[in-house]
């Protein structure tokens, strides 16, 4: 039985960006998550050990999102390369980071997509 955990929503204020002022500043992003996975086991014993915690992919994200970095492309992989560690049985990974607020003049929010 397979199955698709959504995380929707997250909020973080962080310090990425290739301007002094955004690393000492920091600016607001909202952080989407979803991840295929395998959750016949889950269905069967309602374990949480048999399916992929969310709230500790909340916390990687957390984690992450907490090391300033220049690109959000660097942030993005590091996500899903930290999510993958843990939770390697899990297929497709989509993630979207919004950055609120970019340093383009008339841009209220510059999104990356990344899916693996």
């Amino acid at each position: 039985m397979k199955g698709t955990i959504e995380l929707k929503g997250l909020q973080f204020h962080a310090y990425h960006g290739c301007f002094d002022f955004e690393r000492e500043e920091g600016t607001d992003y909202i952080v989407d998550f979803e991840a295929e996975l395998d959750i016949s086991k889950a269905a069967e014993t309602d374990r949480l050990e048999d399916t992929l915690d969310y709230g500790r992919v909340c916390d990687i994200i957390a984690e992450q999102m907490d090391i300033p970095s220049n690109l959000l492309e660097h942030v993005a992989g590091r996500i899903i390369a930290a999510v993958r560690k843990e939770y390697p049985e899990a297929g497709h990974i989509s993630l979207r980071i919004t950055k609120k607020y970019p340093p383009v003049e008339g841009l209220d929010s510059a999104t990356i997509t990344v899916e693996d």
